[in-house]
């Protein structure tokens, strides 16, 4: 079957943002994020040749897991304006490199994506997850692979894959557990409070041994070290709801409706428009000679 990329929108547009230096068009527009994007969309292309590229988008809003800790997310800050402005350009670019975008009010991206992936996967085909988001690990198995970006202090790594192993040396559980994980140890990044003082090794301990959160609050009493035990019991209640934060609902419909094909054209006016003249002579070689890439 076929190779489908599912690219975690924000995450990579705050990448290329942060990446790449102040560039600007004639006129002060910030455009250094959509310089990153583009290469990246290309480099990933090129490297992994998929079938279809799929980019996900938060339209804001988490309404059921808002519904279930109001705080959730609430410590992150505003999103950089010079990003903010570039973001409605991510958007037409990623349609016009014949990508689809996938968007949905009320319902966090992450979902989104992990339910696509998941669907996919199901249907046989590999899927290859373009984020450095932990909570993308939980649903790795023998299909779903993350496909994380180059560490900023070193970006002659490249991009790394990380399968179910991979997942298991880094977190020190299977992707299996990694909810349960989160649940325990908590989400600094996403507002979500573990166990004060239970760090990743005393949480994959007591999931080797018990198997699950369920099973770690039943043996409360049976935990090393024993400091922990009646915090365990008298915090239950708080980590069944971390349990429901941290996974991901892959329960949601598929919004794909067909796989698009780039539009050379939107797209020479689009880096036109942008000031952006390596990339406009770029694709004018790629889509005018797509043979060659």
């Amino acid at each position: 079957m076929a190779k489908w990329l599912l690219v975690d929108g924000y995450n990579l547009a705050y990448r290329c943002f942060f990446a790449i230096p102040e560039l600007t068009r004639a006129d002060g527009f910030p455009t250094n994020a959509l310089h990153g994007w583009v290469k990246s969309i290309w480099k990933l292309a090129d490297q992994e040749k998929p079938e279809g590229t799929l980019v996900f988008f938060d339209l804001g809003g988490a309404q059921d897991r808002l519904a279930i800790h109001p705080e959730y997310k609430a410590q992150r800050e505003e999103m950089p304006e010079a990003l903010a402005k570039q973001l409605p350009y991510v958007r037409s670019l990623t349609r016009s490199l014949g990508c689809v975008g996938i968007e949905l009010e009320g319902v966090e991206s992450d979902d989104l994506l992990a339910a696509e992936a998941v669907a996919l996967a199901r249907a046989g085909h590999e899927v290859l997850i373009v984020s450095s988001d932990k909570d993308f690990a939980q649903i790795v198995d023998e299909r779903i692979k993350i496909l994380l970006p180059p560490p900023t202090a070193n970006p002659k790594l490249g991009w790394q894959v990380r399968d179910a192993a991979g997942v298991r040396e880094k977190f020190g559980v299977p992707p299996e557990q990694i909810a349960d994980y989160l649940a325990l140890v908590g989400d600094t990044s996403d507002n979500i409070p573990g166990i004060t003082g239970v760090g990743p090794k005393t949480a994959a301990k007591w999931l080797a041994e018990w198997g699950s959160l369920e099973g770690v609050i039943a043996h409360a009493a049976e935990l090393q070290p024993e400091r922990f035990r009646a915090t365990v019991a008298s915090e239950a209640d708080k980590l069944r709801r971390n349990l429901k934060l941290t996974t991901l609902n892959v329960a949601l419909p598929s919004l794909v409706v067909s796989k698009p094909t780039p539009a050379p054209e939107e797209l020479y006016r689009l880096l036109e428009e942008l000031e952006m003249r390596s990339a406009l002579q770029e694709a004018r070689q790629r889509y005018g000679q797509p043979e060659l890439f």
